[in-house]
């Protein structure tokens, strides 16, 4: 088989997660199905009733509150247990000196399927995409990366190292069975540096989110006597990271397709006066002792006004939430806040 970096940046590669055992995942699979097509089939009898009704098209009467879509997650009550979290290997304390020599963890094991055929979330896969960059830059992987931080001014994101003294490093924490607050346990993340193993502060996301915004929507302005400067990437690259590719679902908004790295609900109304869905990015984040998100919810651009605007990109709103707790659901949240700023922006 032939697995690309294309593969293994939107999780098609077929290379396992943490959970070993091909028959449990896709078990897992078949009940997310299942209670999708019972929630579709639940709205679609809703409309129809709707419909069945007669409500003439006018009346617009009070809009339904718009529904965030977010997947309820079996973990979004504290002190639930999360049954990802009951994988050995998330709790793994050995150092590895290399991306390449952490590939020994899974390389030897089986595809779970053909590489493009299904989706399935896999930490490992970005282990493997690290190990490509760090081949193709000819440099560590944790190398390249913190110089990419230096680059984008993120001076307090850093390798989750224990041994290292990090100024202002938080505590993490989490439940135990009996539903009490603890330390978390002591973990090494040095098998998963690209998937769980920087540390980083709400500060630095907000840069990282604006320089991802303004790369994305640059093109779009015009460059005013050379006054814009380049974005940190190109606007075309931007906007294929934000493209959601067929085959791929995610597990905390149901309206979203995963795309290269990036979750993405794409701009959809189907009826008049209903529910709306805004186009954003985002991305939540779990690991031993910590949960994150960080959505992107780019502005609704007018095309003949840009040449007009005095104020350059970026347009929207940047919402991001570190939260120093295992197993706390944020992406709804996080959409909530984002969409509050965005209809006050709207309002002026």
């Amino acid at each position: 088989v032939t697995i690309t970096t294309r593969l293994l940046v939107s999780h098609l590669s077929g290379i396992r997660h943490y959970e070993k055992d091909i028959t449990k995942v896709k078990e897992e699979k078949e009940k997310a199905n299942r209670a999708l097509k019972l929630a579709k089939s639940h709205q679609d009898k809703e409309q129809k009733e709707k419909e069945g009704k007669g409500i003439e098209k006018s009346d617009c009467v009070k809009q339904k509150k718009e529904h965030d879509g977010e997947t309820k997650s079996r973990n979004s009550k504290p002190g639930r247990k999360d049954k990802e979290f009951e994988q050995e290997e998330y709790y793994l304390k050995e150092k590895f000196e290399s991306v390449i020599e952490s590939l020994k963890i899974f390389k030897n094991d089986p595809l779970f399927f053909k590489p493009g055929d299904q989706f399935l979330y896999s930490t490992y896969g970005f282990t493997l995409l690290s190990a490509v960059v760090e081949r193709a830059s000819g440099q560590k992987f944790t190398d390249y990366m913190l110089k990419m931080f230096r680059d984008l001014d993120m001076l307090s994101t850093v390798l989750d190292d224990n041994e290292a003294m990090i100024y202002n490093r938080a505590r993490c924490y989490v439940y135990n069975k009996k539903g009490r607050l603890v330390n978390a346990p002591y973990v090494d993340n040095s098998y998963k540096w690209a998937g769980g193993g920087f540390l980083s502060s709400v500060g630095d996301l907000l840069k990282f989110g604006n320089a991802l915004l303004y790369s994305y929507q640059a093109g779009q302005f015009k460059n005013r006597n050379g006054k814009l400067l380049p974005g940190y990437l190109k606007p075309g690259t931007v906007a294929m990271m934000w493209t959601p590719v067929p085959k791929t679902e995610v597990s905390w908004d149901r309206d979203g397709k995963y795309a290269m790295a990036w979750a993405v609900v794409e701009k959809n109304q189907q009826y008049g006066c209903c529910r709306q869905q805004r186009h954003y990015a985002s991305h939540t984040g779990g690991a031993v002792g910590a949960s994150s998100v960080l959505l992107i919810l780019p502005e609704e651009l007018d095309p003949e006004a840009l040449g007009t605007w005095p104020v350059a990109p970026p347009r929207g709103v940047i919402v991001t939430i570190i939260c120093n707790m295992q197993s706390v659901s944020l992406n709804s949240t996080a959409l909530k806040i984002a969409r509050e700023f965005d209809k006050e922006k709207r309002a002026q």
